[in-house]
């Protein structure tokens, strides 16, 4: 760090919501110089002292102050202005404009009021080059990367003299090499001056890029740490207010015997199931109780296999058997009819309806499959309801609070309680866990195994390759659109063996038996 003194200081800040108590009370410092994480289970308030900080809320309490002036920001515009810029995970730029015209939006150097094209492009090719971006800059954003446009982002908001630069999720959609590139980036600004709040789930990377770290919980502030006397074991325990017994106390359901498991007639088969364009035929069979892992890069075509198996997508061809019998999957209600449910990675679009109640979303399938005109009487409602915030531990417990106004982990929560209380035969399970804090997580994984336990099927998609090792019985491996192996979860395969898989193994490598 090269300042002792912070450029900015949040002091006592509280900010409530109806039926939320989103901050109470918590302090945080930021100095030039320096990468400071700020961590915390999803709900613990990370969001909400950033939006408080950078003026899209008001706060109940409390005072910031930016160079030891009070500050107090009407909206996100007057705080860039200010030297506070914010890039947060879904960059918020104009892919159909090009990488010069993100950059100088709204701010474009003119003369007797036309804009200087030739300027605006000199100096977007010299600000990238000071981060070592070497980009056409008249080409469209949207043919970069995404990793290439937070690039583009971030330059932009030190354009404008940022001396404040918040980072929000910045890395969960991004490769190991993209972050290194980020990071780079990152410890160039540091070593500038420029002070950057880092928000991530991603606990290596905080231990990899972070000077300082401040912890939140349920809305309160547990401390401030230098990360180098911060042990990692130490950090989860102040984030999720556990021991970690709770983390290892999953135990290794993958290697549990899953032969009584296969005897018996499977809950579902298909075979020579898939979609032109979406994903190469392909077989499957998943029994009562099993949890099949799906691994695979992005794009690989897991989702795609998800949303066939749940008639979400209509398969080209193949055939299904449900319990033995032959059936079809080529609409939801059919699935849904068979007792399947359907988790969505897309839990925003395709999953919660955000002006809706916590109660109403969870009721929502069950009503749906009662139909409109045999509605669900509210005394049922308020039983399954509370049964499900309590089992799930649900964030806040109101069931009449708007679902919106829920972290990311609680209404994914939320939307495994809408299925569980259909009680489905077999729950798809589409990224459940990302972006989510460590303690939502843990809860997830370990509702896999009860439900498992309980004789329900769950087909569990994860980029995380250590989780689906951990739940799954066996793992099915897909690259480039195509399920390339099924693997037993026995003592030999390891994440090694599965990216190997990934990266090129046998076409079609046959599960070990």
């Amino acid at each position: 760090m090269t300042d002792s003194r912070p450029v900015l200081t949040m002091t006592g800040i509280s900010k409530s919501f109806p039926g939320v108590h989103a901050l109470h009370d918590v302090n945080f410092r930021l100095f030039p110089g320096e990468v400071h994480a700020l961590m915390g289970e999803n709900g613990a308030g990370k969001s909400t002292l950033i939006k408080v900080l950078t003026g899209v809320y008001g706060t109940d309490e409390g005072t910031i102050t930016l160079d030891s002036g009070p500050v107090s920001f009407s909206g996100p515009m007057q705080a860039t202005a200010a030297g506070v810029s914010t890039v947060y995970q879904e960059v918020n730029l104009c892919t159909n404009l090009s990488v010069a015209e993100n950059i100088f939006i709204g701010r474009e150097p003119r003369l007797l009021g036309t804009i200087r094209w030739g300027e605006v492009r000199r100096r977007s090719r010299a600000l990238l080059n000071r981060l070592d971006l070497d980009l056409d800059v008249g080409a469209p954003l949207g043919t970069y990367s995404l990793a290439i446009q937070q690039m583009v982002a971030i330059a932009r908001a030190i354009d404008v003299r940022a001396r404040v630069l918040i980072l929000d999720e910045p890395t969960s959609s991004l490769d190991a090499s993209e972050v290194a590139q980020l990071f780079r980036i990152m410890r160039q600004l540091r070593d500038e001056g420029i002070a950057i709040l880092f928000v991530t789930h991603f606990l290596d990377q905080v231990y990899g890029i972070a000077d300082r770290i401040t912890v939140l919980r349920n809305g309160g502030l547990v401390g401030e740490y230098l990360t180098a006397e911060l042990p990692q074991l130490a950090l989860v325990e102040k984030m999720i207010g556990k021991e970690l017994d709770v983390l290892e106390g999953i135990e290794e359901h993958s290697r549990r015997d899953v032969t009584a498991l296969e005897k018996g007639t499977p809950l579902l088969a298909v075979s020579n199931f898939g979609r032109s364009g979406a994903v190469e035929p392909f077989s499957l069979t998943i029994h009562a109780g099993e949890v099949v892992g799906l691994a695979g890069l992005l794009g690989s075509g897991r989702t795609e296999v998800a949303r066939l198996l749940f008639g979400a997508d209509r398969a080209d061809g193949g055939q299904v058997t449900v319990d033995g019998e032959p059936g079809s999957l080529r609409t939801p209600a059919q699935a849904i009819d068979q007792g399947f449910g359907f988790c969505s990675e897309n839990r925003r679009e395709e999953g919660i309806v955000a002006d809706l109640s916590v109660r109403e979303n969870m009721i929502l399938s069950l009503q749906a499959a009662r139909g409109w005109l045999r509605p669900l009487p509210r005394r049922r409602q308020d039983e399954l309801v509370e049964k499900y915030v309590r089992a799930l531990q649900i964030r806040p417990s109101d069931p009449e609070v708007p679902v919106r106004n829920l972290s990311g982990g609680n209404q994914q929560k939320v939307l495994l309680a809408r299925w569980l209380i259909n009680e489905p035969r077999l729950l798809i399970l589409d990224e459940p866990t990302r972006g989510i804090d460590i303690g939502a997580k843990t809860e997830i994984q370990r509702l896999v195994t009860q439900l498992s336990d309980g004789g329900t099927a769950v087909l569990f998609i994860s980029a995380e390759l250590e989780e689906v090792l951990r739940l799954s019985h066996k793992v099915a491996v897909m690259r480039d659109r195509q399920m390339v192996a099924q693997l037993a979860n026995d003592d030999r395969l390891d994440a090694e063996r599965i990216m190997q898989t990934i990266a090129g193994g046998s076409h079609r490598e046959k599960a070990d038996r």
